[in-house]
């Protein structure tokens, strides 16, 4: 992750995703991660093909990959008129237009846009982390403050089960398959989530 959590200049912008979760990540995709489009210099991912800024602007690359990950920006890049919810619909498109796996780390916000729209109502599955302050390696160094929100991995992809049994020791596995292509938010939905409770 490269850019977008801070655009203030003199603070770091490469928050990196924790080992113990790229060890996870690698696992659960059968020990290769073949595209990384949110690299930088200190990642540690390692993914076969990585995407980073200034050189590759990963909302711009092919993501015709089997296996996915991304640990986006979670601010807005000013820059390039991009946030969150850009990397969100491009894991969606993905897997529904290559049948990538993708798995991405990004804050819970279930009251966003995004989350409505390419989390609750197309992901297959989310993993509530329970880190309290996820520790991510800032320029590559660990034992920084942690993260000031909760996160979540999320996956998109057909391998529910799998999903769960690599990510329930980290956080609680909620199964979105049946909200896929419901729109949410609206009257309807609304009412399917009334129901369910």
């Amino acid at each position: 992750m490269t850019a977008g959590r801070n655009n203030t200049e003199t603070l770091s912008q490469h928050w990196c995703t924790p080992p113990k979760y790229v060890d996870v990540i690698r696992e659960f995709f059968g020990g290769a991660i073949h595209l990384d489009p949110c690299s930088n210099c200190y990642s540690i991912v390692n993914a076969t093909v990585e995407y980073s800024l200034p050189e590759v602007d990963g909302l711009h690359a092919s993501w015709d990959y089997p296996t996915v990950f991304i640990n986006p920006p979670y601010g807005r890049d000013r820059k390039r008129g991009t946030s969150i919810l850009n990397w969100l619909q491009m894991a969606a498109f993905a897997n529904r237009v290559h049948g990538a796996d993708v798995l991405a780390l990004v804050p819970v916000a279930p009251n966003t846009k995004h989350w409505k729209r390419y989390v609750f109502g197309a992901a297959t599955a989310v993993a509530f982390l329970y880190d309290t302050r996820l520790k991510f390696l800032v320029d590559g160094k660990s034992g920084g403050k942690g993260a000031p929100m909760a996160c979540a991995m999320v996956y998109w992809g057909t391998k529910y089960r799998r999903f769960e049994r690599h990510f329930l020791p980290f956080g609680a596995v909620c199964d979105l398959r049946h909200l896929r292509g419901k729109p949410v938010g609206s009257g309807p939905q609304l009412e399917l989530w009334t129901e369910q409770s």
